[in-house]
């Protein structure tokens, strides 16, 4: 029921809130297209579906995807027909893209690049430094602080030099705090100190300067601990020069529980001089689902694609899948 919850959303606040034209220059195209491993879907876009809607407001809407759902005729001619924004599900986390110490395996990520580029898409390459989905060989390798900043560059440069020129925002740090706005303990932070975050930002700037660099996190939809040592995070390091130049908001979201300030908080992100993406949203829901709940969730989706109309800085919104 995303789909269509999301759908009558963006129609409705397409109508209720006037949006600004501000949004990032497109990339540029630096190198020639990655060589895809397999077909190529094309699709027709919707003239009338979320696309659509969401350009007249200068934003776009996005949808997960991966390469397992190209079999999937329906469904990816859905995801086609509707979205303007692909991100990648697993495709491009370390665990696919470097399984062993610098064997890189890029082909399933050239596949969805290409399959965004021949239908005219955008593509959001998620992710390049994450404490999850890591392999063992990076968590387990008892790595020195030199040598793990080694490591993580040489991951950066590899895979965002691979596919430099053909990405609109990368994903460049995932999830780097706590509930309460302190640093979560991962590898990276432990071994190397919060500055592994400005290292791979000034890495990942330096491997392709075409993309839009981003940190990415979740529950920092409205104020609160987590959202303030966000804002003091990106202030902090772009007052060094830090190319943090988007923050994610992930977005997973429960059914009639939305925070009230999820537009001023959003705001507080552009304030940084930031901009701002709604980057995984789900709004989950107790199932079988009811007519109440599915009313209660295309509001909620209505709540939050007018809190991103609402701020100039907010260029689109992606779900996490269209089913």
């Amino acid at each position: 029921m995303v789909g269509y919850s999301l759908v009558l959303s963006v129609a409705l606040a397409a109508t209720s809130v006037l949006a600004s034209p501000l949004i990032p220059t497109p990339c540029a195209s630096s190198t020639t297209a990655p060589t895809p491993t397999t077909s190529i879907p094309v699709g027709k876009r919707d003239p009338k579906g979320l696309d659509s809607l969401a350009k007249r407001k200068k934003r776009f809407v996005g949808c997960a995807y991966d390469v397992y759902h190209i079999s999937d005729v329906d469904y990816t001619q859905l995801v086609l027909a509707q979205f303007g924004q692909l991100t990648p599900e697993n495709s491009l986390k370390w665990e696919s893209t470097e399984p062993t110490r610098n064997n890189f395996t890029l082909g399933n990520g050239d596949t969805l690049v290409k399959i965004a580029e021949k239908n005219k898409m955008s593509f959001r390459a998620h992710v390049l430094v994450w404490h999850s989905q890591l392999p063992a060989w990076v968590t387990a390798g008892n790595f020195a602080k030199n040598e793990l900043i080694s490591v993580m560059k040489n991951h950066i440069v590899n895979v965002a030099g691979h596919f430099r020129g053909h990405i609109a925002t990368w994903d460049v740090v995932n999830e780097v705090f706590n509930e309460d706005g302190t640093f979560r303990s991962t590898v990276f932070h432990d071994t190397i100190g919060p500055e592994f975050i400005d290292i791979a930002f000034r890495t990942a700037k330096l491997a392709d300067p075409f993309a839009t660099l981003a940190i990415n996190d979740y529950n920092i939809d409205g104020l609160g601990p987590k959202s303030t040592a966000m804002v003091n995070l990106v202030k902090s390091a772009r007052s060094r020069g830090v190319p943090i130049e988007q923050i994610g908001a992930q977005a997973h979201l429960v059914v009639g529980t939305l925070p009230t300030n999820i537009r001023e908080n959003w705001q507080a992100f552009a304030n940084t001089g930031a901009w701002v993406a709604i980057t995984e949203i789900d709004i989950r829901m107790p199932t079988p689902p009811t007519e109440a709940s599915l009313a209660q969730q295309k509001a909620d989706y209505k709540t939050v694609v007018n809190a991103c109309l609402a701020v100039s800085r907010c260029v689109g919104v992606t779900v996490w899948g269209a089913t």
